[in-house]
């Protein structure tokens, strides 16, 4: 079996939805030998739907909780048999900026040799578009509707987990973009030879939620770096985060202009300056001033 079809065409996963192109890439890297431990969302709903699935692997499916326990527990077993394999867990932002942190942040802790994906569409995009800690701000969603009563939309700054599993000193942390794909492969296959807790924060768009053109969805994650909003990073045990891409910084409303969800922001200008002196700030304090 070719490694490119561990994970298999025919999901119910939406058009231009870029959690397929994540996985994909992931398992032709990681290859045969892998065990798939799954949160609860998008990626498990689409591509398990009874009798059939999308997956050619070993995979289970856990609550939104407790995937990283899981994949502990499997690791641990493992190992006590004497055996190896690639232990992948795929969480969207809600099971692991949110609900699945404390799991997450116990398997990093107890030092065990998994994987951590977070696939980021920056909402609970499989259960309404309600907001999560990964939620930028300003972006609408349905728990943080537009009106008179908020004209801002989101308030609360996005969650840096992946700056939080830095902090945890985890053997390996990346940010990932499938827009910069040799950036990708490098940092999955550097994260799989790695011994240790690892973990990977890609951005995932999620037309439907974003209200953005699917056909446009890697131009719109590409911007996202290419403005300094999503930086692609790396850090290794704890140590000093180092930018592995030096974006043009073009500006933000390039990103913001091109989904529904920011509309508004750009009748509110004040509210865009804001997000641009967080990017100035982000990278001010990481030796870059722009």
């Amino acid at each position: 079996m070719k490694n490119d079809w561990l994970f298999a065409p025919g999901h119910g996963l939406c058009a231009g939805c870029a959690i397929p192109i994540i996985v994909k890439h992931i398992l032709a890297i990681s290859g045969e030998n892998t065990i798939v431990v799954n949160a609860t969302g998008c990626l498990e709903v689409a591509t398990t739907e009874y009798p059939r699935t999308a997956w050619r692997v070993p995979w289970v499916h856990v609550a939104f909780e407790n995937a990283a326990a899981v994949a502990s527990g499997i690791e641990a077993a493992m190992k006590k048999k004497g055996e190896k394999a690639n232990i992948i867990c795929f969480g969207g932002d809600g099971g692991t900026a949110d609900i699945g942190i404390q799991a997450l942040s116990g398997m990093v802790e107890r030092g065990h040799n998994v994987l951590y994906v977070m696939y980021d569409n920056e909402a609970y995009m499989n259960t309404g578009i309600q907001r999560s800690g990964a939620t930028p701000y300003g972006a609408w969603t349905t728990t943080s509707e537009v009106g008179k009563a908020n004209p801002i939309g989101n308030a609360r700054p996005k969650k840096p987990v992946a700056e939080i599993m830095v902090a945890h000193r985890a053997s390996y942390v990346a940010t990932v973009n499938v827009a910069f794909i040799r950036d990708f492969k490098k940092k999955v296959e550097k994260a799989l030879k790695t011994e240790g807790p690892r973990f990977i924060h890609a951005i995932s768009t999620c037309p439907t939620g974003w209200r953005s053109d699917p056909s446009k969805s890697i131009e719109i994650i590409k911007l996202a770096t290419e403005t300094g909003l999503f930086p692609l990073w790396e850090s290794e045990n704890g140590e000093e985060i180092k930018i592995t891409y030096k974006p043009k910084f073009l500006p933000v409303e390039e990103y913001l202009k091109a989904q529904g969800r920011f509309r508004h922001l750009l009748k509110n200008p004040e509210y865009i300056e804001k997000i641009k002196e967080d990017i100035k700030q982000w990278w001010r304090r990481h030796g870059v001033e722009i």
